[in-house]
């Protein structure tokens, strides 16, 4: 069954697209892809995540021929990714190594290093501000350290990193902030989990599959469609998944990016630093039923203990941080693999997160069916017919 031509189609088709040319010109003629940039940073980071392109102005750009639509940006620009050569793999990226301007915990109060606030609204008080109406926000003044008060009433400063360029060490290289997780190993009170060193999977290149590994679920949920990933995040804390998970470390930051010499690679200290790309990362807490004795090698421990943590992670491009958090909650949940649970079916969620597949196929439903319409309509009219006599 094929769908039939439409009179005259191409003509008005043609005119559609015209009127379309005529609006965007007419509406953001003004509007230049820099602008987008510096005012809408977390559009672009979410456009640049669900594309899998790590590229602001480009970004920027699809936005702006889209009409300000996220779907149709991250079209535009899986399209034009699609076309790009590779002709470098980078090095394994170590996110300890991460240059740190945003640091939290919500499982410990006194972290190593302690907590960097950074730059976040969560602590703002959700009002409109009219003042920037007329143009930019006030920019007099300079801001005071971030500061918050422990049990005693007391405020000491915490570390507030520069958030335009990536924060460096004393002695040149990226800071390295211990993990929290680590402390939780240290103590063994980490669900055990066998290394994988094989080959990462890359959903890119090759069609997802299931069962999927890892690094392909992983992968799916970080192109996933943002607000589909945070959906299904918190129906798998409602009900629909696991117990009510705590974040461990939130962290945002630059991670430096580092390609080996064509033709004679090396060491780490001989490959070519070609740029960085800003992350959130999670690592989010589930408590687990775990074997005593595997829970307590760590830390040679006499004492049985049939409780441990089990790890949930995410990690996103720019500063999607509920995004992160409900990556690391789904990615926790496909690990348990309970079809009681939609949020542990790996078809259900990684298929339905894809924001390009998702689009693609509820917009599909506006055009012509006219041929399958009248097969339904056909039908319906014999078996109303039929009841009828």
């Amino acid at each position: 069954m094929a769908y039939v031509a439409v009179s005259g189609g191409e003509e008005a088709i043609a005119a559609s697209l015209e009127l379309l040319r005529r609006e965007l010109i007419h509406s953001q003629k003004n509007l230049s892809v820099a602008t987008i940039v510096a005012a809408l940073p977390e559009l672009v980071d979410q456009v640049m995540g669900e594309s899998s392109l790590y590229d602001p102005s480009l970004a920027a750009l699809a936005l702006k021929q889209g009409g300000g639509s996220v779907e149709e940006a991250v079209f535009l620009l899986r399209a034009f990714r699609s076309t790009l050569e590779r002709p470098y793999v980078s090095r394994v990226i170590e996110t300890e190594s991460m240059a740190v301007s945003r640091r939290i915990s919500a499982a410990f109060k006194d972290i190593p290093d302690g907590q960097i606030l950074g730059v976040t609204r969560d602590y703002s008080h959700r009002l409109i501000d009219f003042s920037l109406a007329d143009g930019v926000a006030d920019e007099e003044g300079t801001a005071s350290p971030l500061r918050v008060a422990d049990e005693e009433g007391t405020t000491p400063p915490l570390a507030v990193a520069p958030t335009t360029t990536p924060p460096l060490a004393a002695k040149g290289g990226y800071q390295s902030l211990q993990k929290v997780a680590d402390y939780l190993h240290e103590i063994g009170l980490l669900q055990r989990v066998e290394p994988d060193d094989t080959e990462p999977c890359d959903i890119t290149m090759e069609p997802l599959v299931f069962p999927a590994a890892r690094s392909a679920r992983l992968q799916a949920l970080a192109r996933g469609m943002t607000q589909a990933v945070m959906a299904l995040g918190y129906a798998g804390i409602r009900g629909f998944g696991p117990a009510h998970p705590t974040v461990g470390e939130l962290r945002y930051g630059h991670l430096p990016v580092l390609i080996d010499h064509p033709i004679q690679p090396g060491d780490e200290a001989d490959a070519y630093y070609v740029g960085s790309i800003a992350v959130t990362e999670v690592e989010s807490l589930f408590s687990v039923e775990v074997d005593s004795q595997a829970a307590n090698s760590a830390a040679n421990s006499a004492e049985p203990s049939s409780l441990a943590f089990g790890i949930g992670y995410g990690l996103v491009y720019g500063r999607a941080e509920s995004k992160a958090i409900a990556m690391s909650v789904l990615d926790f949940c496909l690990s348990l693999n309970d079809p009681r649970y939609p949020t542990q079916d790996e078809e259900f969620v990684l298929y339905h997160i894809d924001g390009i597949e998702a689009t693609g196929f509820i917009s599909h439903l506006k055009l012509p069916h006219y041929v399958t319409f009248q097969s339904k309509l056909s039908s319906a009219r014999i078996t109303k017919e039929g009841q009828d006599k």
